[in-house]
């Protein structure tokens, strides 16, 4: 009797289908979770001693105490989440030494009032990403160092996409139901061609595949956070509009909008203004590049009227070296530093690239959600004017 039992009970789970993943949130879940947050203001966050995400998390190159100080840095001015890159070769690597670093991490991120949204996956800069030492900055070149997740090689070998999965389901199980994390950002930009390299014919249709499948590996693993991807390229993101097939992809599965833009106040706005008809919460999770014409004071103030998510690129000065423009990787600055800084917020030794764009971010964090206080009148204009 009880082999026939065993027997009935390994053809039923031979046969039985998997537990369907969750649904993506209704519009209403989607508020109801933007609603129990502050207005969401950030950065891009790498540590300065860091030139990549595998620098970062690496066991040894891991610097806590490091993070701590900038975190401090952070909390100081306003800001209360952070954009932070992970990879999947430190999970292959050592998954639970990794997740250490990760908790660890939390908790520096939560002592300083700072939820971080976290990356998964990138298809920015070198597609051929190696664990290890990593190699030093390139004299004069802007983020010469950070690596695509998973890379060409991982995403033409089919053989390692169940790794994948248990990369993605793994993390994002661990902390699932962990208040300290925001959300999860799938795939940085998965369109982007990094033109500086070669070798990458192909990719748009592998990352697209693989991305649909990685929104379904995340809602499986049911996290009480949302799961976003950030369009940025396009020219027309509105629904029924002219959006790419990646760019669709990325819209009809976020549980939240997110979206990248370092062009001037204008376009940001239309930008914002394209993605409001979908009736979610917006995160913009790149913006500010100030020879672009992208800068705190420009775009800052508009996301706060509309209550847009913002979290600039760059923190403290340091390997990545982004305060260097897009144009170094054609012209390194090698002789001389650039007329502006591009990215940061803060110089290497903690004190502000400019001092004014810092008292914008605190006096906007510290208005209530939607209202944006008006520009104090420096003592100098209010003599001037004989008041």
């Amino acid at each position: 009797m009880r082999k026939i039992v065993a027997g009935l009970l390994a053809s039923i789970a031979l046969f039985a289908t998997p537990a369907e993943a969750r649904d993506r949130w209704t519009e209403a879940q989607a508020k109801a979770w933007y609603d129990r947050q502050p207005w969401l203001v950030g950065a891009n966050y790498a540590p300065a001693s860091a030139i990549n995400q595998l620098e970062m998390w690496q066991a040894e190159t891991w610097n806590p105490a490091e993070i701590e100080r900038e975190f401090a840095l952070a909390e100081g001015i306003g800001m209360n989440t952070m954009r932070v890159f992970l990879h999947d070769q430190l999970w292959a690597q050592d998954a639970e030494g990794f997740k250490r670093r990760i908790d660890e991490f939390l908790t520096i991120a939560a002592r300083h009032k700072i939820k971080p949204l976290f990356v998964l996956f990138d298809s920015v800069w070198d597609p051929n990403p190696q664990l290890g030492p990593q190699h030093p900055p390139i004299p004069g070149v802007h983020n010469s160092g950070w690596v695509q997740g998973p890379g060409m090689a991982g995403l033409r070998d089919k053989s390692r996409y169940p790794g994948y999965k248990a990369y993605v389901q793994g993390v994002i199980r661990a902390y699932a139901k962990d208040d300290r994390v925001l959300g999860w950002d799938l795939w940085n930009e998965p369109d982007n061609g990094a033109d500086q390299y070669k070798g990458q014919e192909g990719k748009e249709p592998l990352v697209r595949a693989l991305l649909a499948q990685v929104f379904e590996w995340a809602r499986d693993a049911d996290p009480t956070q949302p799961i976003t991807s950030g369009v940025w390229i396009g020219e027309d993101w509105t629904p029924g509009g002219k959006s790419s097939p990646m760019e669709k992809l990325q819209l009809t599965q976020s549980d939240v909008i997110s979206f990248h833009d370092y062009n001037w106040p204008e376009t940001f706005e239309r930008r914002i203004r394209q993605l409001l008809p979908y009736n979610r919460p917006i995160l913009c999770t790149e913006y500010m590049a100030r020879g672009n014409g992208s800068t705190f004071d420009g775009s800052l103030p508009i996301g706060k009227r509309y209550n847009v998510a913002m979290m600039n690129w760059g923190f403290v000065d340091g390997k990545t070296q982004t305060r260097l423009p897009w144009d170094s990787w054609q012209k390194p600055y090698v002789m001389a530093e650039p007329t502006i800084w591009f990215h940061e917020v803060f110089r290497a030794d903690g004190t502000p690239y400019r001092q004014a764009e810092v008292d914008l971010i605190r006096r906007l964090t510290a208005a209530p959600k939607g209202v944006v206080p008006p520009t104090p009148v420096s003592a100098a204009t209010t003599r001037k004017r004989g008041s």
